[in-house]
């Protein structure tokens, strides 16, 4: 039988590029909090694997989003056949139509 569920987390380079930016500007007041920030994003991301409609849908069909509370991060995914993609990680404060295009 097919799995049908995603089995493998993929992180574009944009949103690497995020999660450094982010864990590098919390890192300059506080390493510790970085460290803490930087494994709730992957504890919630590692969600996904096993929970992959867990977020919620954006105005991109394709694109789903999930918080990180406590933490004010909104990770942007996109459920692929065998693989959940890591589109961007922001700030909830950012303005979402920064949220980079997939297509």
């Amino acid at each position: 039988m097919g799995q049908t569920r995603p089995v493998k987390l993929r992180y574009t380079l944009p949103a690497l590029a995020d999660l450094n930016s982010l864990l590098d500007y919390i890192a300059a007041a506080s390493p510790q909090g970085a460290q803490r920030v930087q494994r709730r994003i992957q504890h919630v991301a590692g969600l996904l694997l096993s929970h992959p409609y867990i977020g919620a849908r954006t105005d991109d069909p394709t694109i789903r989003r999930l918080t990180t509370a406590p933490y004010p991060f909104l990770i942007f995914y996109e459920v692929a056949e065998d693989e959940i993609v890591i589109h961007a990680i922001r700030h909830a404060a950012r303005d979402p139509g920064e949220m980079p295009k997939t297509r």
